[in-house]
């Protein structure tokens, strides 16, 4: 079992930057993939970025492609996500995912957090 706590949200600019954490608790981190997905009012949720269970490998949504980083410490349990050049588009509940998936971009993740709010004015 696998439980997972967000933070770092919050009130933005556009144009500005935050970092999301992630904090993980169970002995079987390190061999989950990772994810961020994300849901704004009324829409479906939607897969941000995922990464290995190694760190080797990451995926990216083509809207965050090259703002966001993702990255992990396994010797923290943690998960992060570096948002950068943050849009009005980009507000949404954030939510962080792991578990043993086969395609990185689908919700089929075993457990997730329970989101953290960023909100980016104009």
């Amino acid at each position: 079992q696998v439980q997972l706590v967000e933070s770092g949200g919050g009130l933005v600019q556009a144009g500005g930057s935050l970092r999301l954490s992630c904090a993980a608790s169970g002995r079987t981190f390190s061999s989950y993939t990772m994810a961020w997905f994300r849901q704004a009012p009324g829409k479906e949720r939607e897969f941000v970025a995922a990464i290995s269970w190694s760190g080797g490998s990451t995926y990216y949504a083509d809207s965050v492609k090259g703002r966001f980083t993702i990255s992990r410490d396994n010797t923290k349990n943690t998960e992060y996500l570096q948002m950068n050049s943050l849009k009005p588009g980009d507000t949404a509940l954030y939510f962080c995912a792991a578990g043993s998936v086969n395609r990185y971009y689908d919700p089929e993740y075993e457990f997730w957090g329970h989101g953290t709010q960023v909100t980016v004015s104009s």
